[in-house]
């Protein structure tokens, strides 16, 4: 017994050594890419010069902006387009697409460009960034630069039903505050999903989300992945100059920050399908969101990152 005793006293100190050097190398690797909007232009459809996005720090003059991250889209996003802008095209208010190129290796740039020559830039611009930054870091820097009231982001590949705007709108309202977020969510279909996926899939889509309330710290959204959230302006700008993470975890993040600064927020289901073309690869991309996710609770947790909660 005492033997017993004492090996498990040498693994509690293996394990306090093996955390304090993961603390150790959190802090030294705590370093994050830069949080501040990238100084870019968009080209005017009509000229063809090059004018500076705005800031999101500026009075907006849209009442809706819509910002796509788009990595290597060239298939995809124009069948998405072709849905998007006859359906804002019946809507009462105004607004704008910011298609947010991440450092894509094919035509995207190209296919944006035509719709920008189509239906001009006060309707839709592309921002091309220098190099790949990852989805979280397109979508912060389309953020920082709309010019709308209210700020959607959404996947390039539709897979949420645009008709279902209205109802992420109306959620948005229901909050009745100047600083809140309106997720679209697939939790509702949860059943579907795991009638029609493979047992290894159930498996890792449970475990994810065991892992994002337990770890990731967020259990009061059921679906955080969904790539179709509103935000108000000051949320948005609240959230995204705040954000640390750049990859697929990012939206794990804006929970935990809005959760931090006290944004209200609500979950509006939507209709989803999934559409051929995922960038994410089953198990590796997993392994590497609880990755992040992992780092993200610990570094907020030792105080290598934190949340600036004054208003500017």
């Amino acid at each position: 017994m005492s033997l017993l005793l004492l090996y498990g006293a040498y693994g509690i100190i293996l394990g306090l050594v093996l955390f304090a050097a993961l603390i150790i190398g959190i802090r030294a690797t705590s370093a994050v890419p830069t949080k501040s909007r990238l100084q870019l232009n968009f080209k005017d459809s009509k000229t063809g010069e090059e004018h500076p996005f705005p800031s999101i720090d500026e009075e907006p003059t849209k009442d809706l902006t819509i910002v796509i991250p788009a990595y290597n889209e060239s298939q995809r996003l124009p069948k998405f387009l072709d849905v998007l802008i006859p359906y804002l095209k019946t809507v009462s208010y105004s607004y704008e697409i910011i298609v947010v190129d991440d450092g894509s290796k094919d035509k995207t740039v190209d296919v944006v460009q035509s719709y920008v020559r189509t239906h001009g830039t006060d309707m839709i611009r592309c921002m091309k960034l220098p190099c790949n930054r990852g989805k979280g870091g397109a979508v912060r820097q389309g953020v920082l630069s709309a010019r709308g009231t209210e700020i959607l982001f959404a996947d390039a590949d539709g897979a949420t039903d645009i008709n279902d705007l209205g109802k992420v709108r109306a959620g948005l309202a229901s909050l009745n505050t100047n600083m809140g977020i309106s997720a679209g969510s697939r939790a509702h279909l949860q059943d579907d999903a795991v009638a029609s996926r493979t047992v290894i899939r159930n498996v890792l889509m449970w475990g994810f989300h065991v892992f994002v309330q337990v770890v990731g710290g967020v259990s009061d959204v059921k679906d955080t992945q969904c790539g179709f959230k509103l935000f108000t302006r000051k949320a948005a700008a609240a959230v995204f100059k705040n954000m640390n993470v750049e990859r697929w975890a990012f939206d794990v993040e804006i929970f935990v920050i809005a959760n931090i600064l006290g944004i209200k927020a609500c979950e509006v289901a939507v209709n989803w399908q999934e559409i051929d073309g995922s960038k994410l690869v089953p198990i590796y991309s997993w392994l590497e969101m609880a990755k992040d996710l992992a780092m993200i609770r610990a570094r907020y947790l030792i105080g290598a990152w934190s949340v600036n909660v004054k208003e500017e």
